[in-house]
């Protein structure tokens, strides 16, 4: 089953030639990928129809409840959907915009023939897409940049984004995002030898790499305004991927990047001479972000979750995650779901 498929594990790249390597690898592969397109109008005939439901706007949305600010399940179509499945010919597939980058999560691994996209994220697409369209490849991967996430869903590039994306409620005012499928909260990245011993005061006169359009810059430019993260620390480092944190860190450039502790974790695997410094600092959750009017689509995702969280999820996490977050997954799996009420 494509979950559950094991594939040799890399070795840890370490050390700036692999990582200038690996790197090029990506935007090799990035090219080959196909060119951003406008998805169809929506539209269609028949079918069973949902309800229509808007999630909630960030204006009335609570930090702490982010999570659940999404629709209740339903398996049946709508007009998101039903535009989907009017895709003709090659074109009649999932379109969904992911990682390549990031280890163990939406990864193209060189040691597979034809580089395949392998990872967590991967799984729960291929998923989706046997559910929606009853074949889990028909789906057209499309290589986001994390800070283009939100905008290749409204500019219609991509049905949905897979992408280790953090549900929050500023981004619930641009996007519709489904249930969380993972659990994480934000931590340091440093050199083993470095003297940063996490997400304190040993942070001042550092040097700290974000992602563009990240939570982990969010959270470190208001921590700074307040006065929770040391004044002298310098957040102006960002980059379009997260992998590319880590290819600074190794030129020397930065001194620590702050991610996902679940990101984080794979890139500590990937390089021997980094690791993970105290504790997660936030909780997150991670969602299938889609179009803010796509109702029906955001229920059917929800749909899927629910057979996915128990039936699925384990499988892909022992594949995937069990080696860096290690066997057991209670801090990782979130909590039964909660949903909008909707008349």
């Amino acid at each position: 089953m494509y979950a559950a498929r094991v594939r040799a594990s890399l070795r840890g790249w370490g050390g700036v030639g692999a990582m200038a390597v690996l790197c090029a690898l990506a935007l090799a592969f990035a090219l080959l990928l196909p060119c951003t397109q406008k998805a169809p109008a929506e539209g269609g005939a028949g079918g069973q129809r949902v309800a229509a439901g808007i999630q909630a706007r960030a204006g009335g949305c609570d930090a702490s409840e982010a999570q659940d600010q999404t629709l209740s399940p339903s398996g049946a179509d709508g007009p998101t959907i039903d535009a989907i499945k009017a895709r003709t010919g090659a074109r009649r597939k999932l379109i969904v915009g992911v990682d390549q980058n990031s280890y163990h999560w939406g990864y193209r691994n060189p040691n597979t023939e034809g580089a395949e996209l392998e990872g967590f994220d991967i799984d729960l697409v291929h998923r989706i897409a046997q559910d929606l369209l009853g074949d889990p490849e028909a789906v057209q991967f499309k290589a986001i940049p994390t800070s283009q996430r939100i905008s290749a869903i409204q500019d219609g590039r991509v049905d949905m984004v897979v992408r280790t994306m953090t549900i929050t409620c500023e981004r619930l005012s641009q996007v519709a995002f489904s249930a969380p499928y993972f659990k994480t909260g934000q931590q340091v990245l440093a050199p083993k030898s470095s003297s940063i011993t996490g997400y304190n005061d040993t942070l001042a006169h550092k040097r700290i790499c974000t992602a563009a359009g990240s939570t982990a810059y969010t959270k470190l430019d208001a921590d700074r305004k307040s006065g929770a993260l040391p004044s002298s620390t310098d957040i102006s480092t960002t980059v379009p991927n997260q992998l590319d944190c880590l290819v600074r860190l190794q030129l020397g450039e930065v001194d620590a990047v702050v991610t996902d502790g679940a990101l984080a974790a794979s890139q500590a695997a990937q390089d021997p001479t980094v690791e993970l410094k105290g504790r997660a600092f936030t909780t997150e959750y991670y969602g299938v972000a889609m179009k803010k009017d796509a109702s029906d689509l955001v229920r059917r995702v929800n749909r899927v979750l629910v057979d996915y969280r128990s039936s699925g999820w384990q499988a892909s996490y022992d594949t995937w995650l069990s080696a860096t977050l290690g066997k057991d997954p209670s801090a990782s799996k979130p909590p039964a779901p909660r949903y909008l009420r909707t008349s």
